[in-house]
């Protein structure tokens, strides 16, 4: 049985995360004091106390979690030391994953997720858009709602369930044509805007010169990538250029549980704030192991089980 590592996305944040880990241990307390003086804002204390409002905007969020799921993925390494077979993030959460793999280091990570995340802020801010979340709809149907709507895939998040981008009028056809199509399900999500879409095309540009300047190295073991559903290359310039073009294109989040699958991964530990990616998993292939590691109890748990 082998075991892939997978970190959680923008969503999973809620006031509160990651202070168990960081009271009980001295070395996670580090990781949010460096993230104070690395981004030059109190990211602890927002982690730790809120708001919500707060740490729900796209330059405070990405940086959160990452720090969050960092915390909680060293903190089971000194419980259970383990050598994933793979690993696998929903979008910010890939950037945990190429970290996590040694492809790049903490602080690295951390001014990157920053500037993407204030980067796609300002993108969300200069056009008016959104998401929205349809389940139970046929691969015909998409095709006939993005047809009809102009909306595109944002995440494929299993076969059940697929979330598409828009502006904010296409988002509200896309609401009005589900219902004629007898699709099952469509739901408007509270995002800041239209993620993995040519509306965040300005975040993409942007964000190259900061990836231009930082060091990128060789995975340590496979991580997957968002944007093909295969695993990353060995070059790091490769990987590099995969991780912008992830900024505006299609999350492959079912595809890349597929290829784990194809590396013998049969267990899933998610690391940082909720259970969204074991949920997810589960839709796609029951069969699936999940565990997860969000705070001191989940950790004990995990271990356990493992």
């Amino acid at each position: 049985m082998s075991d892939c590592c997978v970190f959680a996305g923008q969503g999973a944040q809620i006031p509160g995360m990651g202070r168990d880990f960081a009271e009980a241990d001295a070395a996670a307390m580090e990781f949010f004091d460096k993230a104070n003086a690395v981004l030059g804002f109190d990211l602890k204390k927002i982690c730790f106390e809120g708001p919500a409002e707060e740490l729900t905007k796209s330059n405070v969020c990405q940086p959160a979690i990452f720090v969050t799921s960092y915390a909680a993925y060293q903190a089971f390494q000194k419980k259970h030391p383990t050598t994933f077979a793979a690993a696998a993030g929903l979008s910010l959460g890939e950037w945990g994953a190429l970290c996590a793999a040694g492809v790049l280091d903490f602080d690295a990570t951390l001014k990157v997720l920053e500037a993407r995340g204030r980067y796609m802020q300002e993108a969300c801010e200069a056009t008016p858009s959104g998401m929205i979340a349809i389940m139970g709809a046929s691969p015909a149907q998409l095709d006939e709602l993005c047809a009809k709507t102009g909306c595109t895939p944002a995440n494929i998040n299993s076969a059940a369930q697929v979330v598409l981008s828009g502006d904010k009028a296409q988002i509200a056809a896309a609401a009005a044509a589900a219902k004629e199509l007898g699709i099952k399900r469509a739901i408007p999500l509270a995002t800041a805007g239209a993620f993995h879409s040519k509306f965040m095309q300005p975040a993409r540009e942007k964000l190259a010169p900061v990836l231009d300047g930082i060091t990128f190295s060789a995975p340590k073991f496979p991580v997957i990538s968002n944007v093909t559903g295969k695993p990353h290359s060995d070059d790091p310039a490769e990987i590099k250029a995969v991780m912008l073009r992830q900024v505006t294109e299609t999350t492959r989040w079912a595809d890349d549980i597929e290829s784990a699958k194809a590396l013998g991964c049969t267990r899933f530990v998610e690391f940082g704030p909720g259970k969204v990616l074991s949920g997810l998993i589960k839709k796609i292939d029951a069969a699936l192991t999940t565990l997860n590691v969000a705070d001191l109890p989940s950790l004990d748990a995990t271990v356990a089980a493992l």
